[in-house]
């Protein structure tokens, strides 16, 4: 049983390190710095039209929050995959359901923070200038 969940486990990681790289791939940028009159290569602002410290920090709350919803996601997989493979097995069955009920509340308490953010950071900061 222990071997079967962590070739799950294994079997979840490499998918998701594969469909990860696919969409950093897909995301490249195809432009190409050229150079400027003078010579010199003027190079694009990586934060894009980041102009104050609130929006950059609520981007990177908000990504962090994207990964953490995509975490919540795994575990319902997880969840689901521990409770139909239970075979029976009232314990597993158990552990599956738990799994999918942490997950829920861990997915409220994510749509509750990035409400807050969205509040805070650009509604109430931004929106105030």
């Amino acid at each position: 049983m222990l071997l079967k969940n962590k070739i799950l486990v294994i079997l979840f990681l490499v998918l998701f390190c594969i469909l990860g790289m696919y969409s950093i791939v897909l995301a490249g940028d195809q432009t190409q710095d050229q150079p400027s009159s003078s010579g010199t290569v003027k190079l694009d602002n990586p934060l894009g039209e980041t102009k104050t410290p609130q929006v950059l920090i609520g981007k990177v709350i908000n990504a962090v929050l994207g990964i953490v919803g995509s975490l919540a996601l795994a575990m319902f997989i997880y969840g689901g995959f521990t409770w139909m493979l239970a075979g029976g097995n009232s314990e597993a069955v158990t552990k599956g359901k738990n799994i999918l009920i942490w997950a829920t509340l861990g997915l409220v308490v994510i749509f509750t923070s990035y409400a807050l953010v969205h509040f805070v950071i650009f509604d109430a900061l931004v929106g105030s200038k």
